[in-house]
Parts: C-alpha cells; structure tokens; sequence
C-alpha cells in the first residue's frame, strides 16, 4: 500500500512537475530479470525509470543516504540496495545478483557519483557488467536529459523541468557469460554500456573511459554462496 501510494506521488512528480517525456520502453516483464543503467544528472534520476517500469527497481544508492532520517526510510520502502562508495561493495552485489537472477531489475548508475561536468559521461565503473554477467541477464541502457541539479537532494522537488528519458534496446551478454572474472572483459563491457547510452543521447562519436580507481569481481566462494542463497528461496 505504501508503495503504491509512493508510485502515486513519482506520478506526479515525473509527468507534472518534470513534465517527462518518454521514447523507448523497458522489456516486458518476465521471470528473467535484468540491469538497468543510465547516466547520472541528478538526485531524482532513477524517479524516471521506475515510472515507466512495471516492477520495482532495485537502485544501488550510496550507503550514507540510508541514514538520514526522511531519506532512509524512504529508500528502505522503495527497496534500493545501500552500497559503498569506493570500489565493489561485496554484500550489496551478492544481494543485487541474487535479485536479479530470482526476476528483478537492478539500477544501476556505472558514473558511480552525479556528472557535473560539461562531458557527457563520466568514466565508468564495472559493477553493472560484474552483476549482469554473474546472473546471466541483459542490460538496458538508458539516456535522461534535462535535469536540474542545484547541488541538494531536495532542490529538484523544487524546481521544474522538461526532462526526455530514452530507453535503449537491451544488450544480450550470453557471449561473455562465464567470463564475469576477466578484468578486461568488465572493462570492455563497461565501455559498451556507456557508448550505448552516448547514442541514445546522439552521440555516436563520444569516446567513454574506465574509472582509476582499482577494483576487483567477487571471489568464487562468494559466488557459490550467492547460487546457494538464491536456490534456498
């Protein structure tokens, strides 16, 4: 019930406030999941997506928010999956493979922190390619413009917007499955989605890059826990 009272108030917010305008749309719900990525304008960026999603999306959302008092308990209720910040937070992709190979969306932001650059993307990080490839489920690319961003959470619930969300044809991983392990294969990935989502903003020459900081895929341990977790529920 109180989702569905949330669902009520993006509503409004996304078609009257944002006045949002669609082109594309996200694959018909199924028992197979899937990952969901996009650039990252603003705060309210996954409001978008979850409008025209028929299934609630599971977005990864910087560990700190949780503990804000308004904005925690809200994440909590739309169930997005807290993570940290630097690197792959091990726990959190454990917990969005096992979503997504039991049918739920998981979004994803590959920027990994809000772009207030003149670039169109920021350098990308390989989370979403290391979950998608791990549960074996595409990935949607996703291209929103016309976001106002003042530096606060709150400022966009403040101020209007024409914002154009574009929804990209899903990427089928089934080449590289097995292959989640392969530090050039993440990389090589990470750069597909994020050329993907230049497209759909029209930018078909825009030349994307890899993030500095080092990082590494989940163990096999870890992996067989998460198949075992996953065949237990």
């Amino acid at each position: 019930m109180i989702q569905t009272v949330i669902a009520g108030i993006n509503l409004c917010l996304t078609r009257i406030l944002w006045r949002v305008e669609v082109e594309g749309q996200l694959p018909e719900p199924s028992e197979r999941g899937g990952v969901i990525v996009c650039n990252h304008r603003g705060s309210v960026d996954p409001f978008f997506v979850q409008l025209v999603a028929r299934r609630i999306v599971h977005w990864f959302v910087a560990r700190e928010y949780f503990k804000l008092p308004v904005v925690g308990t809200f994440l909590r209720l739309s169930e997005s999956i807290p993570a940290n910040r630097g690197g792959i937070d091990t726990a959190s992709t454990k917990s969005a493979i096992r979503m997504a190979r039991q049918g739920d969306w998981i979004g994803m932001l590959p920027e990994g922190r809000i772009n207030r650059t003149p670039e169109l993307l920021l350098p990308g990080r390989p989370g979403a390619a290391l979950v998608a490839l791990k549960a074996k489920v595409p990935v949607v690319p996703c291209y929103l413009e016309g976001i106002t961003y003042d530096g606060t959470f709150w400022g966009c619930f403040f101020t209007p917007g024409r914002v154009k969300l574009t929804i990209g044809k899903p990427i089928d991983l089934e080449p590289y499955y097995g292959r989640d392990r392969e530090h050039e294969v993440l990389g090589e990935l990470t750069l597909l989605f994020l050329k993907r989502i230049a497209e759909l903003a029209g930018r078909p020459d825009f030349q994307p890059s890899l993030a500095g900081r080092r990082w590494s895929p989940i163990n096999e341990h870890e992996d067989s826990q998460v198949a075992c977790e996953s065949t237990s529920q």
